[in-house]
């Protein structure tokens, strides 16, 4: 990967799949990435993909609103112009990892997605 991108937080939707023409399947979900404080905290959508064999096993299930996870991939920008011929873009990241955060989840696996994430969930001592 050229350039790497981790984000966290709650997922604003299901996951969706569906394949390509040529019969990849790809997963996709939102997660928010918020930025400042009070009055001042902004939300941008991050439009998170999962592609390949990684998208046809069971994450569809377990990716459901209110999820809370940490995912890591390369970012993109994509840009497009809707029916009114004004241009729209949004922040796109192709998902190398998944990792799922928290605990008490009947849908959730026992252990996280990633082994390098499995220290997110050990108590931070001050």
């Amino acid at each position: 990967m050229t350039n790497v991108c981790t984000f966290s937080g709650n997922l604003g939707r299901d996951a969706e799949r569906r394949q390509t023409n040529s019969g990849t399947a790809i997963l996709n979900f939102s997660v928010p990435a918020k930025s400042g404080f009070g009055a001042n905290e902004k939300t941008t959508w991050i439009n998170c993909a999962v592609f390949g064999k990684r998208a046809e096993g069971g994450l569809l299930e377990i990716l459901t609103k209110g999820t809370p996870v940490v995912v890591t991939g390369e970012i993109s920008l994509r840009e497009w112009q809707n029916n009114q011929g004004e241009t729209k873009s949004s922040l796109e990241l192709n998902v190398q990892d998944v990792t799922l955060m928290g605990k008490g989840r009947e849908k959730e696996p026992e252990q996280p997605q990633s082994g390098a994430a499995a220290d997110l969930d050990d108590e931070i001592s001050f």
